[in-house]
C-alpha cells in the first residue's frame, strides 16, 4: 500500500513570521540606500557632510533596526515552537493562485518600497544641504542670518559649504558643538544677538579656498564710492580708488599690496583681547626668511602665553563674507546713487537715516516709524511715497529688533571706514621693542590709491600716482581714525 511521503520540514522556521518579514524588508531597504547614497558620495565633484551623515549613520542605523527586528521576531517564534505553541507560519505554495497572487504583491510593494527609499534617500540628501534646511527648519532664530545670506555674494553656495566643509569629522565636531545651541532653541535661552566669530569656524584654507585661491589673487581693482554729505541739497562726494589686491607669491605677480597679508609667503600672528577681536594688541611676523618680528602697544606689557594666538587668515579682513549686516547711511547711499530714493528731497540721506536708527521694538513699530517720521518731514511730496519703501526695505534686510540685531553688532573688517578693520593693527601704535619699526597708517598708498575724488568734472582729473585725500569735513591728523566719527548712524 503506497503511503503518502510526508512533507519536510520548513526551512528556518523561527524566521517565518510577520516580525522578522518586515524587519528583513527593512534591513534589506537599508542597506539598498546606503548602497546608493554611496555611489552618489563617490561620484559627487564636492563632498557633503550632510550625505556622509545620511550614508554612514542614518542608514546603517536602519540596516541595524531592521536586523534587530528581524532577530526579535525569530526569538519570539523560536520561543513559541519550544513551547509547542507554535503560531502559524508563513506559508507560500507557488501551485495556489492565491499565494502567487500573494507573492506578486510582495514583491511589487518591496519593489515600491525601494524606489521610495531611492527617491526619498535622493530629495534627502539634497534637503539637507540646501539654505531652507539650515535657515528655516532647523534654525528659525537664525532669521538675522538667513535674510542677509540670501542678500549676499554668497548666496547660491550651501550653508554647510562654509560652516562644515568637506569630511565626516568635521561634521561630527559641527553636530556635537550644536548640542546645547539645540537646548538653548528649545528653552529660549539662547543670545540676542547670536554672538560672532564662530568659535569653532573651520580654517578659512580648507574652505574659503576650495573656491578662492589666494594665489591666484593679484593685480589692481578699480573702484567707485559714492557718499552724500549731510547739507540740505545732500551733494555727492565720489572717492574713485586703485585697490592693490597684490599678492604673496612671486611668481604669480608682484608681492605687495592686501594680499601680501596672505599666508602664502608670510604667515601673521596675533592676539586679540576681546571677543570680536577688534582689539588687537600684539602682531608677530615671520617673514619667508623665517625672520621674526614681534609689535605690541605700549600698554600690552602681559605674558603672551596666557593668550590664545591666532593665525590670520581671510576671515580676518573678510569676517563677513555672507552675513552682511549694512549700516544705514550705507544703504542709504546706495538707493541714492541708484536713483531709488530722489536725492532732490532735502536732507534725504540724513533724515532716512535717522529713521532707520531709531531704538523701535519690533519690526511692525519700525516700519510704521519709518513712514510716521518721512511723513511728518515731507507732506504732500509725490517722491515720498518710494522713499518710504525703499527706506522700509532697507530696514527688514538689515534691522532684527526681535534678536537686537543690527550693523552695530556685527563689524565688518574690510576697510577702516565705520569700523577699525585694518587699523587695529594698522594705527601707528604697535611697535618693536626697540622702537625702530612700527606697523604705519600713513602707509595707506600701499593698499590703495585714490584717481579721483570729488563731483563733476573733479572726477575727471585722474592721478595714477594717487591724490592726498581731500577730506570733505577738514583736514585729518595723523593719528585720526575714520571710524572715530563716521559709525554707520546719524
Amino acid at each position: 500500500m503506497d503511503t503518502e511521503k510526508p512533507s519536510p520540514p520548513p526551512r528556518f522556521p523561527s524566521f517565518r513570521n510577520w516580525l522578522s518579514l518586515w524587519g528583513g524588508v527593512l534591513a534589506i531597504s537599508a542597506l539598498f540606500a546606503f548602497i546608493l547614497l554611496f555611489a552618489i558620495d563617490s561620484i559627487a565633484r564636492f563632498n557633503n557632510p550632510y550625505l556622509g551623515v545620511l550614508t554612514y549613520i542614518v542608514a546603517p542605523g536602519f540596516l541595524i533596526m531592521g536586523l534587530f527586528f528581524a532577530a526579535l521576531g525569530a526569538f519570539l517564534q523560536h520561543r513559541r515552537i519550544v513551547k509547542h505553541k507554535p503560531a502559524p507560519l508563513i506559508q507560500l505554495d507557488l501551485s495556489r493562485p492565491h499565494d502567487r497572487r500573494v507573492l506578486g504583491l510582495v514583491l511589487a510593494g518591496s519593489g515600491g518600497f525601494l524606489l521610495i527609499t531611492a527617491i526619498g534617500s535622493y530629495y534627502t540628501y539634497h534637503f539637507t544641504e540646501s539654505p531652507v534646511f539650515c535657515g528655516d527648519v532647523c534654525h528659525t532664530v537664525m532669521q538675522p542670518e538667513m535674510t542677509t545670506y540670501q542678500h549676499s555674494p554668497h548666496a547660491r553656495v550651501s550653508c554647510a559649504s562654509c560652516h562644515i566643509g568637506p569630511g565626516a569629522t568635521w561634521f561630527v565636531r559641527s553636530k556635537l558643538s550644536g548640542t546645547y545651541q539645540v537646548y538653548a532653541t528649545i528653552f529660549n535661552k539662547y543670545p540676542r544677538p547670536i554672538p560672532t566669530p564662530v568659535k569653532n569656524l573651520r580654517p578659512a584654507p580648507e574652505t574659503c579656498e576650495r573656491c578662492h585661491w589666494p594665489r591666484e589673487f593679484v593685480g589692481n581693482l578699480d573702484r567707485a564710492y559714492t557718499y552724500y554729505l549731510s547739507d540740505s541739497n545732500n551733494p555727492p562726494f565720489t572717492l574713485r580708488m586703485l585697490l592693490k589686491v597684490g599678492g604673496a607669491d612671486p611668481t604669480r605677480g608682484p608681492v605687495g599690496g592686501i594680499h601680501w597679508h596672505m599666508n602664502v609667503a608670510n604667515r601673521v600672528e596675533y592676539i586679540a583681547t576681546d571677543e570680536l577681536r577688534q582689539k588687537i594688541p600684539w602682531v608677530r611676523l615671520i617673514d619667508p626668511q623665517g625672520v621674526v618680528t614681534e609689535y605690541r602697544t605700549a600698554r600690552f606689557t602681559n605674558d603672551i602665553s596666557k593668550y590664545s594666538i591666532r593665525v590670520m587668515d581671510c576671515m580676518d579682513c573678510h569676517n563677513r563674507p555672507t552675513h552682511i549686516f549694512t549700516p544705514p547711511d550705507q544703504a542709504v547711499f546706495l538707493a541714492m546713487r541708484l536713483g531709488h530714493i530722489d536725492a532732490k528731497l532735502p536732507y534725504i540721506q540724513t533724515n532716512a537715516v535717522w529713521a532707520l536708527t531709531r531704538p523701535y521694538t519690533n519690526t511692525t513699530q519700525g516700519l510704521r516709524g519709518i513712514a510716521t517720521l518721512l511723513s511728518a518731514q515731507y507732506p504732500d511730496t509725490p517722491q515720498l511715497t518710494q522713499a518710504i519703501a525703499v527706506v522700509q526695505n532697507i530696514y527688514t534686510n538689515n534691522f532684527f529688533p526681535h534678536m537686537r540685531a543690527n550693523w552695530r553688532d556685527y563689524p565688518n573688517d574690510i576697510g577702516h571706514m565705520i569700523f577699525p578693520g585694518c587699523t587695529r593693527c594698522h594705527d601707528n601704535q604697535h611697535l618693536t621693542a626697540d622702537k625702530k619699526q612700527k606697523i604705519r597708517f600713513s602707509e595707506c598708498m600701499m593698499c590703495h590709491v585714490i584717481l579721483a575724488q570729488g563731483s563733476g568734472e573733479q572726477l575727471l582729473q585722474l592721478n595714477a600716482e594717487g591724490h592726498k585725500f581731500a577730506h570733505p569735513g577738514g583736514e585729518l591728523g595723523p593719528d585720526d581714525m575714520c571710524y572715530e566719527c563716521h559709525t554707520g548712524g546719524p
